[in-house]
């Protein structure tokens, strides 16, 4: 269920086109800071709450990478696997001529789960303006998602929680929640760094080998177009599994809501970087920190991709926004662990103390 409080949404809508059965919906979270920013989301269970949860973390996520955007998120009810190339052209296009009159003026779409640079280019298309979207193709002067963003900046993020607790990168195990583009990157840029991967999920399951998982392998499966699943040498094992394996490092890079009061007692790891969207609530964050596991926030791990859509906003390219990434996540970072060290509050409460006064700063219809 929807809550209005100070902030917002100020906007919410649902479209629905008859002949091709398509329905969606966006949530403008708040707009304070400049036009609401989000990713597009196509999943068969997405719901107008789902939406509204993440367009919050919206919200607060481009206020501390201090960005000239506000919050926003959209979704389409669809599962892809059962769409037609030409159908799913058919959904983005509709789903871009429904939202004209609020993108781009108030609204900048982006990829989310199951959308790509080539939706993307879908969506400008059909909405008419190129600056209605981004993680647009480089042929279109885009910066996509594709090119590892907000991996790059989850592993820094974990880079920064690893130097917290004097735990060397070097020989640390980790598990990745997730191979798509958020879990395939950190993997990568973990993997470079010495960091041993030894556990691995996606849509099909997953697999764990304590002595390590070769990521070069895992490479060739996800270019054949193939699961996790079909690497040889690894024990099979369910997607819960993969949050209560004994590692140094979890990185959640799926889907929401999957540490809660069912598993947080059996989470063994010893920092959890959040590359996925509200992994789980706060009080779970809240009881993982009362067990000293560092958890570093969504609203601060993952905001390299909205760190790459505000480069390719303004022109900027890939140099400059990977640059721009690794300075707006480390800083952040060091800056929420810094205070707590001072005093023991967990993570999220610093960064939503942050977010919330510079948001409050430019908020005309905001009350105090």
């Amino acid at each position: 269920m929807i809550e209005y409080d100070d902030f917002g949404p100020e906007k919410v809508f649902e479209v629905y086109h008859p002949r091709l059965g398509m329905k969606g919906f966006v949530v403008i979270d708040n707009t304070a800071l400049g036009p609401g920013k989000g990713g597009i989301r196509m999943t068969p269970t997405v719901s107008v709450e789902e939406v509204y949860r993440l367009a919050r973390g919206m919200t607060w996520k481009t206020a501390l990478a201090e960005l000239p955007f506000g919050g926003a998120k959209s979704g389409i009810i669809a599962d892809p696997r059962h769409l037609t190339p030409e159908k799913k052209q058919a959904f983005i296009e509709a789903f871009a001529n429904a939202l004209k009159p609020v993108c781009p003026s108030l609204y900048v779409a982006a990829p989310d789960i199951n959308t790509a640079e080539k939706e993307m280019e879908i969506f400008a298309k059909a909405n008419g303006s190129k600056k209605s979207c981004t993680g647009k193709p480089k042929s279109m002067g885009g910066l996509p998602h594709e090119l590892g963003s907000t991996g790059f900046g989850v592993f820094h993020a974990a880079k920064v929680g690893a130097d917290f607790l004097k735990m060397d990168l070097n020989g640390a195990t980790f598990a990745v929640e997730g191979f798509g583009n958020v879990g395939y990157f950190v993997a990568k840029f973990l993997t470079e760094v010495g960091a041993k991967m030894v556990g691995v999920t996606d849509i099909d399951g997953g697999i764990y080998n304590p002595k390590g998982l070769d990521f070069k392998k895992l490479e060739e499966l996800s270019n054949q177009k193939k699961s996790v699943i079909n690497y040889a040498d690894a024990k099979m094992i369910h997607h819960h599994e993969l949050f209560e394996l004994p590692v140094d490092i979890l990185i959640t890079a799926a889907v929401p809501n999957v540490i809660g009061q069912h598993n947080v007692s059996n989470v063994q790891a010893k920092l959890i970087v959040e590359g996925s969207n509200i992994p789980m609530t706060a009080e779970t964050e809240k009881t993982l920190h009362q067990r000293k596991i560092l958890v570093i926030p969504d609203i601060i791990a993952n905001a390299g991709g909205v760190i790459s859509s505000y480069e390719e906003y303004i022109g900027g390219n890939e140099k400059t926004m990977f640059k721009l990434v690794e300075k707006t996540i480390t800083s952040n970072v060091k800056l929420i662990l810094d205070s707590v060290a001072k005093k023991d509050r967990y993570p999220r409460t610093w960064a939503m103390d942050i977010a919330r006064e510079r948001v409050l700063a430019k908020c005309e219809d905001c009350r105090i």
